[in-house]
């Protein structure tokens, strides 16, 4: 099963550190990579996305409004808020939109339970 995974963060750093997490999760996973929530929707227009990882702070748009665009295109992606600023707030509106919440910074132990939900998910849709 091809997935491509969309992985949305203004830093460089923490873009690199999620896509190292993917990879010794899901190998065979290809990711994308966007700055922010603009390069995020042009990019999903040209390379459809299955899956989403979003960072919550970011500028112009936080990643709980990008999670809610995307949501709008993509009902049934699995999308997955990552931030370092853990409040109930910030977690239950991820989940008012179906986004999970991941927390950085992002390790293989903090996605798995993400992925492997995206995985059974994905997996279902196919068949």
């Amino acid at each position: 099963m091809s997935v491509t995974v969309l992985i949305v963060d203004d830093s460089k750093l923490a873009r690199i550190v999620a896509g190292k997490a993917l990879a010794e999760l899901q190998p065979d996973w290809r990711k994308i990579e966007a700055g922010n929530a603009g390069q995020a929707l042009e990019l999903i227009a040209e390379q459809p996305a299955d899956v989403a990882l979003i960072d919550f702070n970011m500028p112009e748009k936080d990643g709980l409004e990008l999670a809610a665009e995307l949501h709008v295109l993509r009902p049934d992606m699995p999308i997955a808020i990552i931030t370092a600023n853990i409040q109930d707030e910030i977690i239950a509106r991820a989940r008012e939109i179906g986004a999970a919440f991941v927390a950085k910074p992002v390790t293989p132990d903090a996605l798995e339970p993400f992925l492997s939900g995206a995985a059974l998910r994905l997996r279902s849709q196919r068949a």
